[in-house]
């Protein structure tokens, strides 16, 4: 016990013996709250969607009638053609599309053949539903009733546009930019604890290559310790970072998290065990420092990319969103994204578990890696 603690102690040292360290370790990962604030914290509160209406139907002229009518939302009527360009320059914030057969549809009390797209994610996205898919039910239940007769569908909308209604507003709290702005600064805070965690492990690497780890070795450390201490130095790291990162977001930037932010702490305390386990597989398999320094560039940025950790999963193609279901990152994120919504831990076991899962796998594969490494400069 007494060896480890000396062990963890000069892994410490070694951590924070330059600010240039400290600067990385600690003042980095408070930049995915810049970012954040910068992409989330000016935006307009006006909404501007782009409407492709392939339909042509009366219930689909009348539908975007209605859009027209909301406030804080400016409708474009815009060519299929023109929805990619129009969305990647920001020139709207979404798209609508209505496809052949949506007034069928609606009438036949099925409503379908409409899609929402946005690359700012469920801040928009959501938004446009409350209110849209609100008003498509007041038109099915009308359809409903007339058992899909056109005319008389007409007569009982028309009667229902013009009624006078006596309605109370309430304004209730926006929580879909403090949500996205959260989402971003996690998803920046995983791939900095993924790059810190891989930094911390190349220690070992460093003292093998200035023979300080063999020289250690014939004291009474034994590797094992030497490994052991290495990772709660790297648990120690990523637990500062974390609470860090969200006591900033939370308390100086006063932005809401959703959640209690302890909820949040544990989910990130378990996806530091990932992190760790993940760089000492990339030592494992990795002869020196400058292997294991482009191994991490290739599976880190790449993979974080993927997860969802720098913008909205849902604009991401089908496919590559399967593949997001492989990768730690994204089932960090969406445990998260599901604890803002209302869920509590008791109902998220399998996110949890599959999230002990990649811990587990990772510091297996190291562990079996290191001991299956014979030669004079194994580890273990």
């Amino acid at each position: 016990m007494q060896d480890t603690f000396w062990l963890v102690s000069k892994t410490l040292r070694t951590t924070f013996r330059s600010k240039k360290n400290i600067l990385l370790y600690l003042i980095t990962p408070l930049a995915g709250i810049f970012m954040a604030l910068l992409a989330y914290g000016g935006q307009d509160k006006v909404t501007t969607i782009g409407v492709v209406n392939y339909d042509q139907g009366t219930i689909s002229t009348e539908t975007i009638a209605y859009l027209k009518k909301l406030d804080h939302l400016k409708v474009e009527e815009i060519k299929d053609t023109s929805v990619t360009d129009k969305l990647t320059s920001g020139s709207i914030d979404s798209a609508v599309t209505f496809e052949h057969g949506y007034s069928e549809s609606v009438l036949s009390g099925k409503p379908d053949h409409i899609d929402i797209t946005s690359i700012k994610g469920e801040s928009v996205t959501g938004f446009i539903k409350t209110y849209l898919y609100q008003y498509i039910d007041h038109l099915t239940v009308i359809a409903t009733a007339v058992d899909g007769d056109s005319d008389q569908f007409m007569r009982m909308y028309n009667d229902f546009r013009h009624e006078d209604f006596q309605l109370k507003t309430t304004a209730l709290k926006d929580s879909s930019t403090s949500k996205n702005m959260t989402y971003m600064t996690v998803g920046f805070l995983i791939m900095i604890m993924m790059y810190s965690a891989n930094n911390l492990s190349e220690i070992i690497l460093a003292e093998k290559e200035n023979r300080t780890y063999f020289r250690l070795l014939s004291t009474p450390v034994t590797a094992q310790k030497y490994i052991f201490s290495n990772v709660i130095v790297n648990m120690i790291v990523m637990i500062i970072q974390i609470v860090a990162t969200l006591s900033a977001l939370s308390l100086v930037f006063h932005i809401d998290l959703n959640i209690p932010l302890w909820k949040a702490l544990v989910v990130m305390v378990i996806f530091s065990l990932i992190a760790v386990g993940l760089s000492l597989v990339i030592v494992a398999f990795s002869n020196g420092r400058k292997s294991a320094s482009g191994l991490s560039i290739l599976l880190i940025t790449p993979t974080s990319m993927l997860s969802g950790c720098f913008w909205p999963i849902e604009i991401m193609p089908k496919s590559i969103q399967k593949i997001s279901e492989f990768l730690p990152q994204r089932w960090t994120l969406d445990t998260l994204s599901k604890l803002q919504e209302g869920h509590d831990f008791g109902s998220l076991y399998l996110n949890i578990l599959i999230l002990f899962a990649f811990a587990a796998a990772f510091f297996l594969v190291a562990i079996y890696k290191f001991s299956r490494n014979n030669s004079t400069n194994s580890f273990i």
